[in-house]
């Protein structure tokens, strides 16, 4: 072009030079913030080089062993709730048809908008020595005290697993049920044809298939359940989140902190490092015709009456049951719930929720956009690191921004008391250091449904827009922001829902006299004062519906589709 257009060349060259200028700022964007996601995971690593105190050497004699252990029992527990649940609800609405059945496929998600910690405290309350269930067995069978029955301990290892499998579970029934559509028709027909009965096929072939998903749903709800806290502090299971909170505050030992924190990564990266090995040199390959509707097995009789006991049971168990008594108690107790603290609690998760959810849609544009026009090597290794932040624990993070984040505040206030002015924690004793953790902690959420959204829009549309004279950050706001409202919008709402009820980092990071719902609904349950912690506990599972009747809707559309 150069040679047959030497004046059309020479007057483009300037452009030239502006896009790729502008391509190395786009650059240095994208690695600048995954070195500021990174900071944690660094700070933290550091800390295993520090000289152990006496309080990490205490640790490792009394307690390390024990939060070893229970976070282990806790991982294969819920590992095998969530595989239960998860594969065979998916595999009974996906491959089955019973009464109900197209009803379920969606409602088995919202158990998903559920914390744990909120079933942790309600079904306490329901399933105690004075609750309902225990004083109407009394009752009905004239039983005096405890020495003439039996009843589970919900406060307990076993309780915690059961908890955890009922909320995270949607995790791998979502990706296994969307596996399960996409499978080659031709390969289950092929394996009917040959003899195989339904659970023959489904262990032989489909579920074989699905094993890359299965993976990694259950990679991801054993995340979740690492990060928790307020489950596993409520029912007096021992873990490191539970160790880290009591390190940081109660005995006051940041390194130890650290050093407690570095062994909870340790964990993390084993659990990805197993969830890669697993796949490890299989392929997995669909024919071309793998939507060709597949003819379910038609379910009559006990066997449908059974297959909607399974899926209807999660559903009930996760979210109908402890929703339904959270609302009976707010509206029995309204005067006790609804007290003067619960509107200015709601205010402040909302602010923290839009604050998170803006800042953090903002930073995944630009690391998705940053890839869409330099997809380099350096681009794509940014944007992995900056995404890794999902992956980390709440209370990991709270500790590697904290060590920094002090150590900053307390040199920027001797820098300037020589010259009388006193600005106090500027950072990290208000919301600024709050929102960047949350940020760390969910930047992966919204940039996988900014970077779908991207990727379904022509490239086409770039290089018109270039023709046009458009420079990128120009292309950016007049053309790709309008067309990704959607998925703009999608991302929003799910950070939004996850920093409303995220719990071990506010514990740990909110400025003084700044609580928000979560931490007040965890207060008063410690203080077994349940029935004022329902009015913010029913608030933070009704907004936590909003994304997941969402999703419900889409996955109800493309089934119909």
């Amino acid at each position: 072009m150069t040679a047959k257009w030497p004046l059309l060349a020479k007057a483009l060259a300037p452009l030239k030079q502006a896009s790729a200028s502008l391509w190395n700022s786009w650059t240095a964007a994208v690695l600048l913030i995954a070195l500021l996601t990174m900071l944690p995971v660094l700070v933290v690593l550091s800390s295993v080089f520090t000289n152990s105190s006496d309080v990490w050497a205490h640790l490792a004699e009394t307690v390390l062993t024990r939060y070893i252990l229970n976070s282990l029992g806790l991982m294969l527990g819920v590992g095998s709730g969530v595989l239960l649940l998860g594969v065979g609800t998916a595999w009974l609405v996906s491959m089955c048809r019973f009464p109900g059945s197209r009803i379920l496929e969606w409602a088995l998600l919202l158990p998903l908008a559920a914390p744990a910690y909120l079933l942790a405290y309600t079904y306490t309350d329901f399933l105690e020595y004075f609750g309902p269930v225990q004083t109407t067995l009394r009752s009905l069978f004239g039983w005096e005290g405890v020495a003439d029955y039996w009843f589970p301990n919900l406060r307990s290892l076993g309780g915690a697993i059961a908890l955890f499998s009922l909320t995270l579970y949607p995790y791998v029934y979502m990706l296994s049920r969307v596996t399960f559509l996409e499978q080659s028709s031709c390969t289950l027909e092929a394996s009917r044809a040959l003899g195989c009965t339904p659970w023959r096929s489904f262990f032989t072939v489909a579920l074989p298939l699905a094993r890359p998903a299965i993976a990694a749903g259950t990679a991801l709800a054993l995340m979740e359940t690492l990060n928790d806290f307020g489950t596993v502090q409520y029912f007096g299971v021992s873990t490191f989140t539970t160790g880290i909170y009591r390190t940081w505050l109660s005995l006051g030992d940041r390194t130890a902190a650290a050093q407690l924190a570095a062994v909870l990564m340790l964990f993390i990266l084993v659990l990805i490092l197993l969830e890669r090995w697993s796949r490890r040199q299989a392929r997995y390959y669909q024919t071309a015709n793998r939507f060709q509707s597949l003819t379910a097995y038609d379910l009559r009789g006990w066997r449908a009456l059974l297959a909607l006991a399974a899926c209807s049971l999660p559903i009930g168990l996760g979210l109908l049951l402890p929703g339904g008594l959270l609302l009976h108690m707010t509206v029995t107790h309204a005067d006790q719930t609804l007290d003067s603290n619960f509107w200015p609690l709601t205010y402040h998760s909302l602010l923290l929720a839009l604050i998170t959810a803006g800042v953090v849609s903002v930073l995944s544009l630009i690391l998705a956009y940053g890839v869409r026009l330099q997809n380099s090597p350096p681009m794509r290794f940014g944007v992995r690191v900056a995404a890794m932040g999902y992956a980390i624990p709440g209370s990991v993070i709270a500790v590697g921004i904290l060590l920094p984040v002090t150590r900053l505040d307390r040199a920027i206030a001797t820098g300037l008391q020589p010259l009388g002015i006193s600005v106090g924690l500027l950072i990290s004793g208000t919301i600024a250091a709050l929102v960047f953790a949350y940020s760390v902690r969910f930047l992966a959420v919204s940039l996988s449904a900014v970077e779908s959204g991207l990727a379904k829009i022509r490239p086409s549309l770039d290089d018109a827009s270039r023709s046009l004279g458009y420079t990128p950050t120009r292309t950016l706001a007049q053309v790709h922001a309008p067309l990704l409202s959607g998925s703009l919008l999608t991302a929003v709402m799910l950070v939004f829902v996850d920093v409303m009820k995220e719990l071990p980092a506010t514990l740990v990071m909110r400025p003084f006299n700044f609580d928000t719902l979560a931490v007040q609904v965890y207060q008063y349950a410690s203080d077994e004062r349940l029935i004022e912690a329902a009015a913010p506990a029913l608030m933070i599972l009704l907004v936590g519906l909003l994304p997941v009747v969402l999703l419900s809707w889409q996955i109800a559309k493309a089934r119909q589709g």
